[in-house]
């Protein structure tokens, strides 16, 4: 939710860019990072970024941290590998913490696959469940329920967007000056925050984190709110149109919520798939770096230097940082996983972190 305070208001609307500030906290910026505060570095790090390169660059970042210790921190490491045991000790641990992160991870994938399956009556509800949640949104957005989970997020959102313009109307002529001041700062919210959201959504297929962003961009919980609030704090001074278009806003925002669990859940599976494919393919090389370097090297074996580095050095270097990828990336898609549960632990409008509490 947004941390936005200040007292000023900026009725510049569609904008996709735009962080709405807002009085009363009514508005909400329309991303949201911008409503948490994160910077961009760790929104990157933590969601947007794709796994693989995150993971990549973690590696990177522990080759250069192992050829700058090994060069000017621990200058025995020389003495000690030809001595004694150390490459050979440091990767025959790292064999065996391959195997167990892999067969944890296939034991984690068993788990979310062996939920798909189930006798013909589960699978027969599940069905049953899905149908009339989507004749229930055919009835409420005016047209066939999209097949798309992109494109089924985005007509829930336009249709809010839709009783947000038809709100603001309503309440054109109203003599409560207070109202139509809350009204329009509430819309213009709404509308600008259905814009971004469904910008991002446009043509994206499922699978990719953009869709799930654009779904944690529109912070329809607060939006549940502010109608739950409008109605009840200007009940007198609302027409029964009035009353209706709120009405069948709360309708419209109540059914993004479970939607959008929903999409999440797949998502969730679909995440959790991939990172076993992705451990898989990655496990292989980094068994066989580290097998090899445990039979074939040792202080005797590599000898000289690159770039005034002994070859002994950058050689253990880039091993354990290509034996950490498996962990490394575990350790991506988890990060990913766990910040978008974290931020949507409730449904509906729940607050759950300091901000427009």
């Amino acid at each position: 939710m947004s941390d936005d305070n200040s007292d000023t208001i900026d009725t510049r609307e569609h904008d996709p860019n735009f962080e709405l500030t807002v009085s009363g906290d009514i508005g909400t910026a329309n991303t949201m990072r911008q409503r948490t505060g994160e910077t961009r570095l760790k929104t990157w790090f933590m969601l947007d970024g794709h796994r693989l390169v995150v993971a990549g660059l973690l590696a990177m970042l522990i080759f250069a941290v192992f050829i700058f210790a090994g060069t000017f921190f621990y200058q025995y490491f020389l003495i000690d590998a030809t001595s004694g045991d150390t490459v050979e000790t440091v990767f025959s641990t790292m064999i065996s913490a391959i195997i167990t992160g892999v067969t944890l991870v296939l034991t984690i994938t068993q788990i979310v696959i062996s939920q798909e399956n189930g006798p013909l009556g589960d699978q027969r509800e599940r069905m049953s469940a899905t149908m009339d949640f989507r004749e229930y949104a055919e009835e409420i957005t005016g047209s066939p329920t999209p097949a798309d989970p992109s494109a089924f997020l985005r007509a829930l959102i336009l249709q809010s967007k839709e009783y947000a313009e038809a709100l603001r109307d309503s309440v054109s002529d109203s003599d409560n000056e207070e109202l139509r001041g809350e009204v329009d700062e509430f819309t213009n919210s709404l509308i600008g925050n259905a814009d971004a959201a469904t910008d991002k959504l446009e043509g994206r297929s499922f699978g990719s984190y953009t869709v799930v962003s654009a779904a944690l961009d529109y912070n329809y919980g607060w939006k549940i709110f502010q109608v739950e609030r409008l109605a009840d704090d200007y009940v007198d001074d609302l027409s029964t149109e009035t009353l209706s278009i709120l009405d069948q806003m709360k309708t419209s925002l109540s059914m993004f919520g479970p939607a959008r669990e929903h999409i999440k859940t797949l998502y969730f599976e679909w995440e959790l798939i991939s990172l076993s494919q992705n451990i898989l393919y990655i496990s292989v090389p980094a068994l066989i770096v580290a097998g090899f370097t445990t039979t074939y090297v040792d202080g005797n074996a590599l000898t000289g230097g690159i770039l005034g580095v002994p070859t002994l050095i950058w050689w253990t270097s880039a091993a354990f940082a290509i034996t950490s990828l498996p962990f490394l990336l575990l350790m991506a898609y988890i990060a990913r996983i766990a910040t978008i549960a974290k931020r949507t632990l409730a449904i509906g409008p729940f607050i759950l972190r300091d901000s427009q509490r």
